[in-house]
């Protein structure tokens, strides 16, 4: 896709608000002459940022039309579309456990659950680096004595949107969150920032092969 000027980006953004509208009307919203803007209306149509039809207008075209498809597409979907499958350790797992499986899993925090899969606790890499450094035997110390538990945990559902996992994150600066089923406090599953990343690149790079 070609890199729009200031003036062919607010062309845009007027069809966006106000499809269909004609070409006399944008050049009043602009305050320029119609001929003054021919060459933007012309080079936008031939990149496919507007359609027009005679006797009609402008419409948005189809790079635009891609881009707020999956945009929609992406405020529609849900956490149970796109978690993956979490790390967990139970209660009684060992500090120096956790540690290892933090490291052999690769991941910035371990989901803590009894013996029924719900969730009793969160434990982070921050966590686990302040007890190492301290003179505690970590063999012996289970993860339930220093975790995060209720009501300090932040959590969502698979029916929860993407976008609100999205807010809790950044509201909480944390890189992940444990989804669980409110009823029972199950564990079902972990989105995280790089799942988020992911599926909007994904989103991005089929708009620019449509484009």
């Amino acid at each position: 896709m070609i890199e729009l000027t200031g003036r062919q980006q607010r062309i845009v953004d007027i069809v966006q608000e106000s499809a269909p509208i004609t070409g006399d009307q944008i050049a009043d919203r602009l305050s320029l002459s119609k001929p003054t803007i021919r060459a933007d209306l012309s080079l936008l149509v031939m990149t496919g940022y507007l359609s027009a039809k005679p006797k009609v207008g402008y419409f948005l075209g189809r790079v635009m039309s891609a881009s707020d498809r999956y945009l929609t597409e992406i405020g529609e979907m849900k956490v149970k579309d796109v978690q993956s499958v979490p790390v967990v350790v139970y209660g009684h797992t060992t500090i120096h456990e956790a540690v290892v499986t933090l490291f052999l899993e690769d991941v910035g925090t371990l989901l803590v659950i009894n013996s029924e899969g719900a969730l009793i606790g969160i434990v982070s890499r921050k966590d686990l680096l302040k007890v190492t450094l301290g003179d505690q035997d970590i063999r012996e110390i289970p993860v339930s004595l220093m975790m995060t538990r209720e009501p300090n945990m932040i959590s969502v559902s698979p029916e929860d949107r993407i976008i609100d996992a999205v807010g809790k994150m950044v509201f909480h600066e944390i890189d992940s969150l444990p989804v669980i089923k409110w009823e029972n406090n199950e564990l079902v599953g972990r989105i995280s920032k790089t799942t988020i990343v992911r599926v909007l690149f994904e989103a991005f790079d089929s708009v620019h092969h449509e484009g």
